[in-house]
């Protein structure tokens, strides 16, 4: 093998670093055919004195040397941060005086130092202590004077040996030479056959991988044939510190070594794997980023040349948007640094998008934008009286409401909260409301809504944020105080997203909503302005902290009469124009109205009644579309065949079996009538059996009402031994419809007493109230919505609590008429007034 020095000159002379020229040294060794071939076309003698090549050693040239005898005494040249292994060649750098004169004296004379590492690199001036026992004897192959005034040697390692006494200092150093004792394998070793193998492999790996080691490098390693003078070569080329390096020298036993060397290049193998893996994701993400730029650039430059740049015209819309806002400097603060930020984002960024919406949510809400408010009360009224008809009670409550905002000047007064059945005119009120005052009207639905986030927003962090949607709508009427209708309040459902009611407390309290916060928006929004109108059908399953910022204004059902009248003034002219049809294309009389109503209608409110005049509607406008000569006149017998089969209602069923009362219930779309059953039967022991889908309150009641009877038999005429043997089963009709309230207490105590007497209930009679063990009967609610369904089942007479009179008279006289009520105290009262003294001819026991 022969290194080309004629290039390597080349490169040393351009280089001025140990490690680079190290690497051009392990560039260029040849194969022996390769040289061999170079050899023929250029002959001549290789290991004159002045060849351009340098010769390595061969497997024989190592046996050579080993056998070569050490010389007595050697000069010594102290290396810093290098150690020479035999075999290697290495360039070094000379610099230091002493190193330079001795190099000159040996370069004249045999050419032979020994080469000694520092055991501290840092020593510029070392003394005999600072050197490691351990060097390599080394032959000067070249002198080389480099462009800078340096000088530079090629050296070749022989043959380890160890320091003895040091005979001179000065003008360099010299000491004695000790033999070093090396154990080698045998030849034919398998085990160290296989462990030069991995370091061949290993070696391959490494300088493949590495971007500063030139592939030629490999041959180096491949045609390496001497197993001693390959561990060293890789030794010398490993990246360990020189400590590291020294250590490996100084081990005597070469399989020992090669172990070590093994360990070394398997954590740089790993190490420059590992480097490369982040430089190419590095890389991969710069060259990503280059491409964005460059592309980005050309597009800039195409839209200037268009006309300009469309995100740099946004971007001024945003700031010239921003001059007309009334905000405060808070919210002003916040735009210009979120649009100083969008200023320096890359527009083809996902963030981007996500600034621009916040921007845009920023500049579209009304800040301090308010309408004018008109608080003529006569005008508000006369507003109220033409789109609703009735209510007067609640019309005056809210005319209360609207002087108290006139004379305080804001409203910072309780939020009102009309409830009632559907369809009473509840969520149109706020309609009126919003028209009598001259400001917009929002309506949010809250029914089945169950994230909180729907009201607070979602933080910006989150994909597809948004804020909630209180801020939506308050952008969406472009102003801050308009007539917000919080609809269905009572439909509020929480699940494991949290409790949006309790989120609506902040919203609805007139002490924090002028600090509203909305996760999406991170700013406070004042709501105080707003006029919140919640809605509900029912209290019972509103949070209490929530109905308690509120004030309450019940709606109650309709009479017949009221509906025929809400009828006539706005339901007919309203569908006539919805369906097309002219005024006197759709009259419908009073009296017929009052059929529709009654015999096609079951509900507090007119929904149902809309949608039945509204199918009447459409049958005249099919007429008219087909051209009829004449329309069908509307009568009796034509709503029949228009709306179709009369529905089932509940009528009084008569007094002529016993056990049978009628009660009065409340439910959700009004007032009903429901009957009490009861059926005795013979039994060893007695029993007491409840169905029709009865409550646990309800079920409470027919057991306080049958031991009630137990502990006072007198109240019937009756005895203890009436009561035994019996089984009574007590049964409310309609079973599918779950039912439950303590308003059935006194209907069941009186169908209890009639079943055991056989005495008859008094006709035309329905009753309710709560009952107690002592005999008392209490107070219930819902008494109007009770009372029309009396009147529409045609109960004549109807027994009440005492304390329920104050209630009845707030209830319009006119609901009243026909009906004559009975007010008490005690059960035994209740128990006069319902059981006649006549006994029943219809046994049901």
């Amino acid at each position: 093998m022969w290194l080309a020095f004629s290039v390597l000159k080349k490169y040393l002379c351009s280089a001025n670093n140990t490690s680079y020229m190290r690497v051009c040294v392990l560039s260029f060794y040849f194969t022996k055919k390769m040289m061999n071939d170079f050899l023929k076309n250029r002959p001549f003698n290789p290991l004159e004195e002045d060849a351009e090549f340098i010769p390595l050693l061969s497997q024989e040239d190592e046996d050579a040397m080993q056998n070569e005898k050490l010389p007595e005494e050697i000069s010594i040249l102290p290396l810093r941060n290098t150690v020479l292994f035999p075999g290697v060649v290495i360039p070094i750098t000379v610099g230091r005086d002493k190193s330079i004169r001795l190099i000159k004296d040996a370069y004249k004379g045999n050419k032979i130092v020994g080469v000694v590492a520092q055991k501290n690199d840092v020593v510029e001036d070392p003394k005999i202590t600072d050197f490691n026992e351990v060097g390599t004897v080394a032959r000067i192959i070249k002198q080389l004077r480099m462009p800078d005034g340096s000088t530079t040697v090629i050296l070749q390692g022989k043959k380890r040996f160890k320091t003895g006494e040091f005979t001179q200092t000065e003008p360099y150093f010299k000491a004695k030479v000790l033999p070093f004792e090396e154990k080698r394998p045998e030849k034919n070793d398998k085990e160290f056959l296989a462990l030069v193998s991995s370091l061949k492999d290993l070696s391959t790996q490494i300088i493949k991988q590495s971007p500063h080691m030139p592939g030629e490098a490999v041959f180096a390693i491949n045609n390496i044939e001497s197993p001693s003078f390959l561990i060293n070569f890789i030794s010398s080329n490993t990246h360990v510190s020189s400590a590291e390096k020294q250590k490996m020298l100084e081990t005597p036993d070469l399989m020992e070594q090669a172990t070590v060397v093994l360990k070394s290049l398997t954590q740089e193998l790993q190490m420059l794997q590992l480097k490369n893996e982040i430089q190419s994701k590095v890389r991969t993400d710069i060259d990503k980023q280059q491409r964005e730029y460059f592309l980005n650039q050309q597009i800039k430059t195409i839209q200037e040349e268009l006309g300009g740049n469309q995100y740099e015209q946004e971007i001024n819309s945003f700031n010239e948007k921003a001059k007309t806002k009334k905000w405060s400097k808070e919210v002003q603060d916040v735009f210009e640094k979120q649009i100083a930020k969008l200023h320096r984002m890359n527009p083809n960024a996902a963030e981007y998008a996500i600034q621009t919406n916040y921007i845009e949510l920023l500049l579209e809400l009304p800040w301090n934008e308010k309408t004018k408010d008109n608080f003529d009360l006569k005008n508000a009224e006369t507003i109220l009286n033409e789109d609703h008809y009735g209510l007067e009670k609640v019309k005056e409550r809210i005319l209360e409401h609207l002087a108290v905002i006139k004379l305080k000047g804001n409203l910072k007064s309780p939020i009102l909260c009309l409830y009632g059945p559907p369809g009473v005119g509840k969520t149109s009120l706020g309609k009126s409301i919003a028209k009598a005052l001259g400001r917009k009207y929002v309506r949010m639905s809250l029914g089945g809504l169950r994230d909180e986030s729907e009201i607070r927003g979602h933080r910006k962090t989150y994909i597809g944020a948004m804020p909630g949607r209180v801020v939506q709508n308050i952008k969406k009427v472009q102003s801050c105080n308009p007539v917000f209708v919080l609809d269905e309040i009572d439909k509020l459902g929480s699940d494991y997203h949290g409790d949006p009611s309790s989120a609506l407390l902040e919203v609805l309290d007139p002490e924090q909503n002028n600090t509203f916060y909305d996760n999406y928006l991170e700013l406070d929004f004042d709501l105080s302005s707003v006029f919140f109108i919640a809605t509900a059908n029912s209290l019972n399953s509103i949070q209490p902290a929530l109905r308690d910022r509120m004030e309450m204004i019940e709606i109650s059902g309709y009479t017949t009469e009221e509906k025929i009248q809400i009828a006539q003034k706005h339901i007919i002219p309203k569908i006539a124009e919805d369906t097309g049809l002219k005024k006197n294309q759709l009259k419908i009389t009073d009296k017929l109205l009052d059929k529709i109503i009654e015999d096609y209608t079951r509900e507090s409110g007119v929904r149902t009644l809309e949608k039945r005049l509204s199918k009447i509607a459409r049958f005249i406008a099919k007429e008219v579309a087909l051209n009829k000569k004449e329309l069908s006149k509307l009568n009796e017998e034509n709503i029949s065949k228009i709306l179709g089969p009369i529905h089932s209602k509940d009528k009084y069923q008569g007094n002529d079996v016993p056990g049978v009362v009628t009660g009065l219930a409340w439910t959700q779309v009004g007032g009903d009538i429901l009957f009490i059953e009861t059926s005795l039967s013979e039994g060893n022991e007695q029993k007491l059996t409840l169905t029709g889908s009865l409550g646990d309150v309800m079920k409470e009641s027919a057991v306080i009402a049958l031991e009630f009877l137990k502990a006072h038999p007198h109240l019937i005429e009756a005895t203890p031994e009436t009561f035994k043997g019996k089984n009574i089963h007590v049964h409310v009709p309609e079973g599918a419809t779950p039912k439950d309230g303590p308003s059935a207490g006194i209907a069941m105590l009186t169908s209890l007493a009639s079943a055991f007497t056989k005495r008859k209930v008094r006709k035309n009679l329905a009753m309710t109230g709560e009952i107690t063990l002592r005999g008392k009967v209490l107070a219930v609610g819902g008494l109007k919505e009770k009372l029309l369904a009396a009147k529409r089942a045609g109960i004549k007479d109807i027994i009440l609590c005492l304390e329920n009179k104050k209630d009845v008279e707030d209830i319009n006289p006119q609901y009243l008429k026909g009906l004559q009520i009975y007010y008490v105290t005690q059960m035994h009262q209740v128990l006069d007034i319902a059981l006649l003294k006549e006994k029943t001819k219809v046994a049901v026991n």
